[in-house]
């Protein structure tokens, strides 16, 4: 069982990253209340480096319990550790590096050149076999089911790096999958695939500025998986689309309407 989307829509990416650093806060508190635990997925870019940001400036934020934050990687560059490529090092640089997030408990995807070396397939089923791990006692499927996964999106409409009608949209082989030759540099990357992203109970899709107004019009105006993989990420429960105005820019007004000024 899956959502159908919903849309919010900020005046500029300033505010969408407060929303959404905000609504974070809450869904953490509501998950640690329900389950003990909060799991938390995440993607990089932009926007999401604004958003670590204004959660890191947030007096709310006291209000997680960071030691019970399980965090986790929808993707990341397959490059060897300390590499400015890897997805998860602005994240450490700009929230968990300090207290009270440095507490939470991270699953960062392997580099290469690690534990795995340079065997990408065995990087991928290594930690798929680490989310099973931890998972927790009311998780269905083979990850946990994580309560937020804040996805990025890209002006191709590619997520996580499921990329526009590359091998990746195809394999649901595992919920954890090698990806090479990826459009984008670096070529070889870790992912989940859509398996393992929509066993999330909430998608929250953030986009912002007018490079991905394509992509946003596109996955929520019907276009399928293989074309816009945006568009086939789908919670559980929820999917939420959280974008800024000029994101929000090519939406059709059956869609949205922009307020009038």
């Amino acid at each position: 069982m899956t959502s159908s989307p919903e849309l919010v829509v900020q005046s500029s990416a300033d505010r969408l990253a407060e929303d959404v650093a905000a609504r974070l806060v809450v869904a953490l508190v509501q998950a640690q209340q329900r389950r003990g635990r909060a799991a938390l997925a995440l993607t990089a870019g932009a926007i999401m480096e604004l958003i670590w940001g204004r959660l890191a400036a947030s007096s709310a934020a006291d209000t997680v319990d960071w030691s019970a934050v399980d965090v986790f990687w929808g993707d990341e560059r397959f490059v060897p550790a300390g590499s400015a490529d890897r997805n998860d090092a602005p994240a450490e640089r700009i929230l968990f590096a300090s207290s009270p997030f440095s507490a939470a408990r991270r699953f960062s995807m392997p580099a290469s050149g690690g534990e795995y070396g340079d065997n990408l397939d065995a990087a991928a089923a290594g930690y798929a076999e680490k989310l099973g791990e931890a998972m927790r006692p009311d998780d269905v499927g083979d990850v946990p089911n994580f309560d937020v996964v804040l996805l990025g999106v890209g002006p191709d409409g590619h997520c996580c790096s499921l990329f526009p009608e590359h091998p990746g949209v195809y394999d649901d082989s595992a919920s954890v999958i090698p990806v090479r030759n990826a459009p984008k540099r670096p070529p070889l990357r870790i992912s989940l695939s859509f398996d393992g992203l929509n066993s999330a109970n909430e998608i929250w899709v953030v986009a912002s500025g007018t490079g991905k107004a394509n992509a946003v019009a596109l996955a929520l105006g019907g276009a399928g998986r293989v074309q816009v993989p945006s568009a086939g990420a789908r919670g559980r429960h929820r999917t939420l689309w959280l974008v800024d105005a000029e994101a929000a820019s090519k939406l059709p007004h059956s869609i949205y309407r922009p307020p009038v000024s």
